[in-house]
């Protein structure tokens, strides 16, 4: 973190204003959410800071030209020519000098707290993030992929993010994290929570039709529960039967966000009564809907698309286990019966 040693008095001095810490605190505010996180502070601390300079000047402008007008409304129909003022030097450095150091003030500020979000300790808790229309994974160390983003509080985790198809943007308030997610490359975040809590994350950046539904359920876990969430994350199939197994990886990996299962139109074609029946695709060839078809339909999306859909579906090549492919096949044939 970069100091602020050779900064100015007067820098100094709001830099470390006790009256902005009061007003920011812990919890939550009306402009913002609960802190959560180990910068959060910082952020909001800049924010009221500017917040508060622009409720000033308001004020003072709004005050001025209400006294303006009173005082120099036209009272007669003879109009007296005053001679105004030509030049203050005092003036000119009163107006030139306060919003300069303002600005320094929020540059210091700001740039401090952008160095300490893009520079992540070494040895933090790294999570792969995809971003795809319209839904989140989150794929751990073990290499268990989920929907929902598990991490231990009171530790560094740090994410790596990329696209699946266009720009989307990670954004969990009460951590005061949002970074966007670029196709063809990858970006990084890091965070240390102050505390468990639920929370959620969102997509910041319009991506499609469904943007405002691109969520995903954020846990800050005891690290203790979540060595143990971990332990049973790996092997949650166990006990399952497999269209159970293929129901979870319905909701989990965000099918529904493109296919129904009760036969009404979507995005993609509804998984209801799907199995067995015959399809024309966009080429014009025809095929049944069996196994060995929906298997390459996860894999190769666009190797056979249906005749009236776009070829928008992201593939899961290398996402999805031999168990979670078994799964969603037994689960539509269940939707068939």
């Amino acid at each position: 973190m970069i100091g602020i040693s050779g900064v100015p008095a007067f820098l100094k001095s709001v830099l470390s204003a006790p009256a902005i810490s009061a007003l920011v605190g812990s919890g939550g505010t009306f402009w913002m959410p609960p802190q959560r996180s180990t910068f959060a502070s910082e952020v909001d601390t800049l924010f009221y800071f500017i917040y508060w300079i622009c409720v000033f000047f308001f004020m003072l402008i709004l005050a001025l030209a209400v006294g303006f007008l009173l005082k120099y409304r036209r009272r007669g129909e003879e109009i007296v020519v005053q001679k105004s003022a030509h030049h203050s030097t005092f003036l000119e450095l009163i107006w030139s000098g306060i919003p300069l150091l303002l600005v320094l003030a929020i540059f210091v500020m700001g740039f401090r707290g952008y160095i300490n979000m893009a520079t992540p300790p070494a040895g933090a808790y790294e999570v792969q993030v995809t971003g795809q229309k319209w839904n989140w994974s989150f794929t751990y160390p073990n290499g268990y992929i989920d929907s929902e983003l598990h991490v231990p509080s009171g530790e560094p985790v740090t994410l790596v993010m990329t696209s699946q198809d266009v720009i989307h943007s990670f954004f969990v308030p009460e951590l005061r994290v949002k970074q966007d997610v670029v196709p063809g490359r990858y970006s990084r975040v890091w965070f240390e929570t102050t505390e468990p809590f639920e929370g959620t994350v969102f997509c910041a950046e319009y991506c499609g039709t469904s943007h405002s539904e691109m969520q995903a359920r954020f846990v800050a876990h005891d690290p203790a529960e979540f060595d143990r969430w971990m332990e049973r994350a790996a092997r949650w199939w166990e006990g399952m039967s497999p269209a159970d197994i293929g129901a979870t990886v319905y909701q989990k990996r965000g099918c529904q966000q493109c296919h129904s299962v009760d036969g009404m139109g979507g995005i993609g074609p509804t998984l209801q009564g799907v199995f067995g029946s015959r399809r024309t695709f966009a080429d014009g060839s025809t095929g049944t809907v069996d196994e060995n078809y929906i298997r390459q339909s996860m894999l190769e999306p666009r190797a056979k698309v249906v005749q009236g859909f776009d070829p928008v579906m992201p593939t899961f090549q290398g996402r999805l286990k031999e168990e979670e492919i078994a799964g969603i096949i037994a689960y539509m044939k269940s939707l068939s019966q």
